[in-house]
């Protein structure tokens, strides 16, 4: 049986995201401010099934993001020339991964992290996963793992959590289900735009992306 999101990560797919990406930008620019950090969103195939590589954050690391569900990434470097720049080091920092601007297909919208900081997220195609070699850094990484695009794409993996402030609905955030760990948060935040622009006509966003932070967190949630 073929794969059914074997096309995804095709050249002609390529073509289509890096167009998209690239007209948005455009669309953007005057308006976008720059970011404080970002992350990249690692595409890649695993034993030739497009997926999304993720990593959990190791607890070495304290604070609020320790232990989380993530893609490489970090803050801003003044060294670092764009938000493409910071997430090509943060990578290779985080995995070991020496990655090249071709590999790049473009940036997604600016999100808000838990501290209203923007963060650009960069969408790139590792390639076939059984060809790298990864060495995570202990301090920064505690776990690798991949989800195949199938799996995200089906609606059984597809949760949300509802928000609610001073006893009132607030706003809905996705959840991705059934895999080794939950993605959560602004992680699932960008793996939802990223599915909407790989597969449009298969998935589309079910939340509102939030153009700033929340303050705090809400003091009420319910799962759907």
């Amino acid at each position: 049986m073929a794969e059914p999101c074997a096309g995804l990560l095709s050249s002609g797919s390529e073509r289509r995201c890096r167009a998209r990406l690239a007209a948005a930008a455009a669309a953007a620019a005057g308006r976008r401010g720059a970011a404080a950090a970002a992350v990249l969103v690692p595409l890649c195939s695993v034993r030739g099934r497009p997926a999304l590589l993720f990593t959990l954050r190791s607890r070495r690391l304290g604070g609020p993001h320790s232990g989380d569900v993530s893609f490489p990434g970090g803050r801003r470097d003044p060294a670092d020339g764009d938000a493409v720049a910071t997430a090509l080091r943060e990578t290779r920092e985080e995995l070991g991964l020496e990655l090249g601007t071709p590999s790049v297909w473009g940036q997604l919208r600016l999100l808000p992290d838990r501290q209203g900081q923007m963060v650009a997220p960069v969408v790139a195609n590792l390639g076939a996963l059984e060809g790298l070699t990864l060495t995570p850094n202990p301090d920064e990484v505690e776990e690798i793992f991949t989800l195949p695009l199938a799996h995200l794409l089906r609606e059984e993996n597809q949760g949300y959590t509802h928000f609610r402030t001073a006893g009132r609905y607030g706003y809905t955030l996705p959840v991705f289900l059934n895999g080794p760990h939950k993605v959560w948060g602004l992680t699932a935040i960008i793996t939802e735009l990223t599915l909407e622009l790989l597969a449009p006509d298969r998935y589309r966003r079910k939340t509102h992306v939030l153009a700033r932070s929340p303050s705090g967190r809400p003091p009420e949630g319910s799962s759907a």
